[in-house]
Order: C-alpha cells, then structure tokens, then sequence
C-alpha cells in the first residue's frame, strides 16, 4: 500500500523535475527478514483485519461521504509496503493492490518504482536500487550502459538495466549470490512465500484487468523489468524474475480466456440481433455490440502480443537455464499455457520445448514435463493437436518407464496408460510387450500401474444368447482369467504368480477376490467348461487363488518389492478383516472339494494347503465341526498318498495353525494331528524291530517316508510324548563300526534327534521341576552330541554337513537357556563339550568351508555349473556362520576363531561378511579377548611360516606368504577406527608383538638378530592406529628390549626393526588431534623450532646402539621439556647407565601426556 504521505512525497519529487528519481533500500530500510519475520506475523492478523475493515468501508454505505471514509482509513492503517502486503495474505493482497491502483493513476512513476522494489525485495537484495529518467528508448548512448559488473574498489556488484521510462541500477552485496533469497529458504517458510509470491502476481493482473492493464505504460515497464533481471548473473536475481514473468504470463493467460468468452457471448447476442424482424432490429443496438466485439477483439490481440513477448523474453532465455528450478518452473508453467489457451499455445511451436526437455538430466525437470502431459491427454478436445508429438516422442516417453529416478517412472506409465486408454492405434504390440513387462518391477508403484496397463487390454468374454446373468459373469471372469494366464505363461520372467496378483491389486481387485467364481471355475470339469482351460493353467490358476487369499488377509507386503504402505489406515485394517472372514466363511466349504480333485498333484496339492493358514479363526464359520472334519479327511490321505518335502512342510504349517486356539475346530485339528503321529511312531516302531535295511529297499524307502513325515511335523510341532529321541538314537553310529543305516536313514535321524533336543531345551522352563529331569537332559544333550560327533567322518557328505549342522545348533541353543533363564528357580545343567567334539568341530569347517580350488575335487565340478557352485558356497555358509554362533554365544573360546581369521583376506568375497560380523560380536564382548585372537592369528601364521622356510619344502597347506599376512594385519587394522575406544586393544597388540620377537633372545655371533625379527614389519601397520603419547610409550617400550642387545641400524639384518621404528616416528612428529580427545587433562604441546624437520630427517640416519647406551637416555628423558622431539634411538653424548626401567618415559608433571601402563 502506498500511504497518502508517501504520494505527497512522490509528487513533490515529480514536480521537482522528471530527470532523476530514486529509491533507496538500504540494509536498515529493507529490514533483516529473519529478525522481523516473528513481528510481522504478529502483525499480519491485525493489519489484514485493518485492511478488510478499509474495504467495506470503502465499499459499503455510510452514513458519512467518501472522504471520511478515506479519512478514517488512513488515521487506522499504518503504512506498508508492498513486499510486507505479500505476509498477509490474499484478502490483504486485495486491498493494497487496490490502494496501489489509485496511486498508480495519480502518480505513476513513483507507483511504478514502488512495484519495482517490490521485486528487487523479493528477490532477498538488500542493496540500493537507483532510478535515472531516459527520454529516447533507442537511444545509443544509453544501451551502451546496460552492463552487470563488479566494482573492485568498493566490493559491490551492480547491475544497470533499461526499465523505459528509467536507468535502474540496482547495487548489491558482492556476497548476494551466495545468500538464502526467500524462493530457496528450507523449510514451510519457502514453500509459504512461492504461494504469496504467486498469488501476489495473479492478484496484480486480476485487478489491473479492468483499469491500467491496458495503458501500455504498466506493463511494458514491467516486463522489461522482469526480462532484464531474468537474464541476469546473479542466481537470486533470475530465479525470482523467472518464476514472475511465466506467472505473469499465466495471469494474462486468464484474461486472454475472459476475453475469449466476452467475445462469443458478443457474437452470439450478435447473431441473435441479427435473426430478429426489421421491425425489432435496433441498428444501433448491432453497431454497439459489433463495437464492443472489436474492442474486444482489440485487448485480446494486445494481450496476446504481451504474452508472446514475455515468452520470447524470459521462457526462451531461461527454459536451457543452468538452474533446475528454473527449468521445471518454465517447463510446468508451459503446459498450463497449454491446457489453458490451447489455442495460442497447443502447437508444434510450443510442444518442441516439451518434448525436448524430457531429456533433461535432472529428474525433477523431466518429471515436470511428463505431469504436464498428462494433463493435455486427459483432455479429449487436445487430442488432435497431439499426433505429430506422439508419434515423434512415442519412444522416448516409453524409455522413460526405465528413468533411474522412481517417480518419473511411475508417472511415464500413467501417462502411457492415459495414452492407452484414449488414443487408438498408439502404442504397438511390441510396445505393449515391453510396457508389461513391468508387473514384475520392484518397485510398487510402478509394477501396480503397469498392472493397470494390463487390465486395461484385457478383453472380456461376450454372453451366449440365452445365457443368464451369473453364466455371463462367469464367461466374462474366465475370459479375462484366460488372457491373465496366457500373458503369465508367455512372458516366463517371473515364477511366482505373487508378484503378478500384488501387481494387479489395486485396480483388479474385484476380479481376483471373486472368491466364489474362482473356485466354481476349477471345480468344473474341463470336459463342461466352455473356456477349455489345461492342467498348466488350472496350477496357474490355484496359485493366482492362493496368491490373492494372502494378498486379501496379510496385504501388499513383498519380499523384495518396494514402495508400500507400511503402516496400513483404520479403513484398510477394516478391509482385510471384512475379506478374510469372507474368506473364509466360503473357502472352508470348497477346500476339501479341491484337495479332492487335485490329489494326484503334489504341487497343486502343496498350494492349495497354505489356504487355511490365512482363516480368521474368530469367524462363526470356522467353527463348522464337519467341514473342519472333511477338511482334517482330505489332508490325512494326501499325507498318506505324498511325502514330498513341500507337502510335508506345508501340512505342518496348516495344521500348525488349525490347532492353534480354544474353538470346537482347533480341538479337532489336534486330535488329527495326534492320530497321524501316533500312527507313524507305530509304522516307525514295527519297521525297526525288524533287520529292513541291507534287505529290502522298498522297506526302507517307506521308512524313510515316515521319517521325512515326523522330521516335517517334529519341525512345527513339539512331539516330545512320544519320545522320539529314545526310539531313533539306536540308529546312529555308536563306534568306528557304521551298522546298517543308509545315509537316507541317518539324515532324517540327525534332524529329527536335533528337533527333538531343541524341543526339550525350548520347553525347560515347563519341564524341569526337579534335579533328575535337568540330569536327564543333560544326558539327552551329551548323547546327542557325541553321536552327532561319530558323525563327522561319515562317508556321506549329507550327513557329515547335517551332523555338524544338527550339534552347532543344540549347543547355541543349550548356550542361550543357561543366558535367559531365571537364577531364582531351578534351571538346566551346564554341559561343556568335550575338547576333543571341540577341536573336531573346528577340523571340521578348515576341511569343508574352506577349500581351495585344487583341494576338492568337487570345487572344480562347481566352477563348470554357475548353479551348482552357488549352492556350494551356500552350503559352506551355512557352515560356517553355524561355527561363528558357537564362538559368539561362548560355547567355544574366541581363540578357536583364530585359525578362521587366518583365511580372511583369500575368501573375502565369499565369507567376508560373516568374519566381520563375528569380530563386531566377539569386540562387543570382550574387545580385549578379541585383540587376542587376532594377534594368536597372525602370530600363527608367522610361525608357520618361518618353520616352511626352515625346513626348505615347498609350498605346504596352511602357510601363506608373507605379503599374505602382511595385507591381513593391514585388514585387521582397519577394523580399529575409533583411535580412543580401541586405545588399549592398540597398545596391547604393540606390547604382545615387541615382546614376541624379543623374548626369550639372547644374543650370539650365530644368533645376531632375534628369530622372529621380521614380525615387526607386520606389527608396523598397527603404527597409524596408536595415539600420539602412546607412541612415545611403545618407542620406550621397544628400547627397553633393544638395550640389552647390540643393534646395528646399518646391517640388513636388522632392517624390520628401522621400518618398525620409522613407522612409529612418521606420525609422532605431527600433532595428533586424537590425542586432545583421549586426554583426560589439557595437553602441552610445545613450540616446534625450525629445525624439527632436521632433527626427524637426521633422527632416521643408521646409529650403533650398545647396552651402554641407556644412562644418557635416562638423563634426557628426565628433562622433557627440552627433548620432547629427540630421537629415542639418536647416538648418546656421554656413557649412560645400564638399566633403564619403562617408569623412565615421558612421565613427569611437565608433560600433561597420559601414560598406558604396561
């Protein structure tokens, strides 16, 4: 608003003269926006209501005249500006406008610099903006002076731009580019300000409509403002500009489409004028009307020719902008012109910039362009004019469906299946196969809308005359059933029909929950059905049946596939709970029926047993006693009739959930399950009394058959009253000597004994009340354990893994109750394995998890089938994350990981992930213990090694090579990246190392050099890990072991120890910042003198040290202050004295260094 001070102002200015003008913001005018946000919020409620009251007065009757209103409004209303009117509001932004409006007629050149400040404000300058009249817009002179440049003696940006009637330079902060201009600012705020910012342009326009627009003064001085500053360097400057201009055309947009409608309301009120009689026609009545069409007619075209400049001016310049935001604004803004004023701007002129910047590399630009064409399809009277950049574009748009960027690929398929569903003829067969193609996608939304697609060019059925209206129902469903399984069978990219019915959910969802027509279509015979469907499509329709049954009761949660809902609405928990008790009130009935009929399938068989795992036992219908019956019927002779794995595994499960709860049904599923077993154990029993095995094969294959049937359910179901333990342990292996059990036999014996183990472990908590059952137990456990142990050098590899396998297990288990269990009641005895099962345990994964290429002949078999050598290695994890568990649970020390680490760095990529995550778990419980096991791994390795080479043989399993171990205690290292928290662990592993190699040394002319002197070479990777007064520490420590003996630096045998010293060394001279940290006092960190460098660089020169050495060493130690930098190796002025203790280093109150004990 512009106060009726600020007009006197202005005029007087005006009445001056017209050769110059100015307007200054200045830092304090403008005001800090941060600071003064907080008051102008608190403002705005009062100014606006201020403003609205100013408005009915103004538009209201009174009992008083105009100018007391006038008066009265100015006496209640502060003065504002325009930028500050853009806080408050729409119904404020009315108000000021209008106000601005009456200014602007009595004085618009100060009106104009007012509106024109506004951008300069808005666009987060807080310079000054200076204004110079110009009387020739051609003049040369003057265009010679519009430049953007930077002046170096006063720091300041400017820019001089041509705004006719006046030279505006607006001077700036060098700095300005790099600020937070409102448009950019993070959080609601930036969003809140592009809103007011627009409306406050859209307002403008919308109010000047009717009065200035049209002066052709306004709006050429604003849009050589706005053209000027979108061209402009500076970010801020052509980002706010930008989005002014487009949203300016966007506006006048709107008023070309009033006009447009004035026009043919116009001519049609014409064409009725000129229809009546000579008598009741009035010509004059026909001039004023063809008049007004020409006025009309007149504005549209000057508002026409405004926009195309504008376009030419800002969109063309700014549309290829460096800036992203700049690029979507104009690209989002260009297909509102189009939807809006198809007329001027749905043209092939217009659609190229579209259609180009689809390849935009930036995801939110080409996402802009593919929203702003699905708003021109969506539209059918835009169609026409959209051939020629659908057919030039068709392929790009459908490349886009692969954009790396999720959105943009969603929304390509929705504007693909717009395309789709309102253009004939668009999209090709083969474009239609890749599109497709897409149900299987990952991500959700993209593989649902692909589904959309699919649906959509589905056919359906047509009904036979005759027919009623559930056989047309029924025609049509299997119809558009039929083209869903051909398009599966033919696609052959996925092999689970989940993915498929998850895809096709959200919009078929009332075709896949037809419960009913679903299981009448397979209940049919194939010989009645019209539709003819085949045995593959009839496996492909029940797994489609069970598919959409888990979809309905669990909802759109797969593995794999992202972008759902995680938390599900009150709405949506509503809906599966109302489908599955639907469900199941019908599927209970039908599904014995089926299982029926598709018997002989052990597949069909095995899917249609997962339907009762999703009933809602709450329903009235599950509490049907004879159809849960029939259904316990059907499932004994299918037990009967397969001993598949997936049928077994699957019955377990179902039955695992029918005997769950307290209903009339869940008792009778359990009385089932009770009959099966005991039926079993009685088959089990009568066949082992009796020498089957060396004797008749199909004996032993119906015994296996029981055993896999007891192994299934024993898996889900605790069987532990029949004593399975007692009646299959006979079966294994008491001694060298194997008995008769085939491998078949003893596999399904481990895994059953195991779950039996497992069974009573989980369940102790109920069963041990008294000292002779936790005995019992643990006899149970140890009887287990040592056969499982015979086990191990069984021939079969099957059941050598399986007996590993079964006792890792048992052990990790019996581990987590001792962990777990409450000490105030009576809990489970300890049971320690033997450490003979230990040492065989640990042989057991060096022989099985890692083998080379060469040791096995099985590996290369592996290497020439891809699939086979995946499952191998699959097989060797398991394996050994099975040994990794006995370690981390303390069944087993950390030093048995030791000889496992050693193969760290060869079988990184295969078991890289399990090491580490056995060393985060053994650090997390004792990080100290865990240190150790590393260095007794690389301790060994060494020593291996140095016996190899002793004995002078070749290559031997087990030893590496130096560089080997050298790149493994590089690998350890890195593991210790925390400096402060593995402080200790660091300082140990340098004290074990030195002392490693010294102890136990005495020097001799046969023994010049310790034997495992080369070690500190590996020791030396650990150097960078030690903190900078540890390092001192550990130096001391190292001459405390070196100053007994006579150490030449000069000889090559004694070269690990310079590279171990000069490791130690390159580091100590810099100032460590870790060590600030890790000390518990403030550190004194004395002057460096010009010549440290010198003295480190002379420090690594070779010296002779002898046993004499130590007494000078002692004194300069006891001086810190003066040899806080001295070589702790450096050559001694003066004989020293023999014995120099650790106490000796850098431990006075001088140096505020933290000492580690050692």
């Amino acid at each position: 608003m512009i106060p009726e001070a600020a007009a006197t102002r202005s005029r007087t200015c005006h009445d001056e003269g017209r050769s110059s003008g100015a307007v200054h913001h200045s830092e304090e005018d403008s005001g800090n926006e941060n600071r003064q946000k907080r008051e102008r919020r608190r403002k705005r409620a009062h100014k606006g209501s201020e403003n609205v009251k100013r408005k009915r007065a103004k538009s209201s009757p009174g009992t008083g005249s105009q100018s007391r209103g006038s008066q009265l409004k100015q006496r209640h209303v502060e003065a504002v500006t325009l930028f500050e009117v853009v806080t408050m509001g729409r119904s404020a932004m009315q108000v000021v406008i209008d106000d601005w409006i009456q200014a602007y007629l009595t004085d618009r050149d100060f009106s104009l610099l007012n509106l024109i400040s506004f951008f300069i404000q808005c666009s987060g300058c807080k310079g000054v903006v200076t204004a110079e009249m110009c009387q020739n817009k051609e003049d040369s002179d003057v265009m010679s002076k519009m430049v953007e440049d930077l002046d170096d003696v006063s720091g300041l940006q400017y820019k001089k731009f041509l705004a006719f009637p006046w030279i505006l330079t607006v001077t700036w902060p060098m700095d300005t580019d790099g600020m937070e201009y409102p448009l950019i600012q993070s959080g609601p705020y930036g969003r809140w300000f592009h809103s007011e910012f627009c409306d406050f342009i859209s307002v403008l326009v919308s109010q000047c409509q009717h009065s200035v627009l049209f002066d052709s003064y306004l709006m050429n001085t604003l849009i050589s403002l706005l053209t000027e500053l979108s061209n402009s360097y500076v970010r801020a400057f052509r980002h706010t500009c930008t989005l002014a201009g487009v949203k300016l055309l966007s506006s006048l947009v709107g008023v070309a489409q009033s006009l447009s409608v004035s026009i043919e309301n116009s001519q049609k009120l014409y064409e009725v004028q000129k229809t009546k009689t000579t008598r009741q026609k009035s010509p004059l009545q026909l001039e004023r009307i063809q008049k007004k069409i020409t006025e009309l007619q007149e504005k549209r075209a000057e508002i026409e020719s405004i926009m195309d400049i504008i376009f030419k001016g800002v969109f063309l310049k700014r549309y290829r902008d460096v800036l992203p935001e700049i690029r979507s604004i104009c690209v989002e803004e260009l297909g509102l012109w189009m939807k809006l004023y198809s007329s001027a701007f749905l043209n092939d002129s217009y659609l190229k910039y579209m259609g180009w910047m689809m390849f935009d590399k930036i995801p939110d630009v080409r996402l802009k362009c593919v929203l702003a064409l699905q708003g021109l399809y969506g539209d059918p009277l835009l169609l026409p004019k959209l051939d020629l950049f659908t057919s030039r574009f068709k392929d790009r748009m459908i490349s886009m469906t692969l954009d790396r960027d999720s959105e943009v690929g969603v929304q390509t398929m929705k504007l693909l299946v717009l395309i789709s569903r309102t253009c004939d003829d668009v999209l090709s067969p083969e474009d239609y196969k890749q599109l497709l193609q897409f149900v299987f996608s990952s991500q959700r939304p993209l593989a649902a809308t692909a589904g959309e697609l699919l649906l959509l060019n589905t056919p359906g059925g047509e009904a036979l005359e005759g027919s009623n209206e559930e056989e047309a129902h029924t025609l049509q469903t299997v119809a558009r059933l039929k083209a869903l399984l051909h398009f599966y069978q033919e696609s052959e990219l996925h092999t689970h029909v989940v993915y498929l019915v998850d895809s096709l959910w959200d919009c078929g969802a009332a075709l896949l929950k037809d419960w009913p027509t679903l299981t009448s279509i397979l209940l049919k015979e194939s010989s009645s059905q019209r539709s003819g469907l085949t045995q593959a499509e009839q496996a492909v329709l029940v797994e489609v049946l069970v598919a959409s049954v888990r979809q309905a009761t669990e909802g759109p949660a797969l593995a794999g596939r992202s972008g759902v809902k995680k938390v599900l609405s009150v709405r949506d928990k509503k809906t599966l709970t109302d489908d599955c008790a639907t469900l199941t009130e019908h599927l209970l009935m039908v599904l014995p029926k089926l299982l029926s009929k598709f018997s002989s399938s052990g597949d069909v068989v095995a899917s249609l047993l997962k339907i009762p795992q999703y009933f809602h036992s709450e329903c009235p219908q599950a509490e049907n006693m004879q159809a849960v019956s029939s259904l316990m019927e059907e499932m004994d002779s299918i037990l009967e009739r397969h001993s598949g794995p997936a049928v077994l595994e699957t019955a377990a499960r179902t039955l695992l959930s029918l005997c769950g709860g307290q209903s009339a049904g869940s008792s009778i599923a359990q009385a089932a399950r009770d009959a099966l077993v005991q039926r079993w154990v009685d088959q089990l029993t009568a066949r082992l009394q009796e020498d089957i095995f060396p004797a008749d094969e199909a004996k032993t294959e119906e015994t296996v058959a029981v055993l896999k049937k007891l192994r299934a359910f024993h898996n889900c179901h605790d069987l532990s009253q029949w004593n399975l333990l007692e009646l299959l342990s006979p079966l294994l292996p008491v001694d060298a000597s194997w008995g008769a059990a085939p491998p078949e036999v003893l596999l399904e014996v481990l895994q059953c004994l195991s779950f039996s183990v497992l069974w009573s472990l989980s369940r102790s908590s109920e069963t041990l009340t008294t000292r002779d059952k936790a005995v019992a137990q643990r006899s149970q456990l140890r009887l287990f354990c040592e056969r499982g142990h015979r086990c191990l050098s069984h021939a079969d590899r099957r059941v050598r893994h399986q007996a590993f396998l079964g006792v890792c297990d048992v052990l990790t288990a019996h581990s987590y109750q001792l962990h777990v269990w409450d000490p105030s009641s009576f809990g489970p005895l300890l049971y320690i394995p033997s450490p003979k099962l230990q040492r065989a345990l640990l042989a057991f994964v060096l022989l099985h998890v890692f083998v080379g290429p060469d040791s096995d002949g099985q590996a290369g078999a592996a290497e020439g089938d891809e699939e086979e050598r995946l499952e191998d290695c699959h097989r060797r994890r398991a394996l050994l994350a099975a040994y990794c568990k006995l370690i981390v649970h303390g069944v087993l020390e950390m030093s048995m990981a030791a000889e496992v680490f050693m193969y760290y760095v060869k079988y990184c990529n295969a078991f890289g992930d399990i090491l580490k995550e056995l060393l985060n778990r053994t650090r997390q419980t004792d990080k100290m213990e865990s240190t150790r096991m590393l260095l007794l791994c690389l301790q060994q390795l060494f020593t291996r090694l140095r016996r190899g080479q002793e004995s002078g043989g070749g290559a031997q399993p087990g030893i590496q090579t130096f560089t080997s171990i050298k790149e493994l205690a590089r690998r350890f290292a890195l593991t210790f990246g925390d400096h402060v928290k593995f402080r200790e662990c660091v300082v140990m592993i340098h004290r074990n190392g030195i002392e490693f190699v010294f102890q136990g040394f005495s020097q001799s002319p046969d023994a010049p050099t310790p034997p495992h002197l080369s070690y500190l070479t590996i020791l030396s990777e650990f150097s960078s890990k030690l903190l900078k007064p540890d390092k001192k520490t550990v130096l001391s420590y190292l001459q405390k072991h070196t100053a007994e003996h006579a150490v030449d630096l000069r000889d090559d045998s004694w070269q690990p120890l310079a590279f171990y010293r000069a490791s130690m060394l390159a580091a100590a001279e810099g100032e460590d910042a870790v060590s600030h940290v890790s000390s518990d006092r403030k550190l004194y960190l004395p002057n460096r003198s010009p010549n440290s460098k010198q003295k480190v660089e002379g420090s690594k020169s070779p010296c002779l040290l002898s046993p004499a050495d130590s007494r000078t060493r002692a004194q300069r130690l006891s001086h810190p202050e003066k040899t806080a930098d001295a070589d702790p190796f450096s050559v001694p002025a003066d004989p020293p004295a023999k014995n120099l203790t650790v106490a000796t280093c850098v431990n006075e109150g001088d140096d505020d260094t933290v000492e580690i004990e050692m």
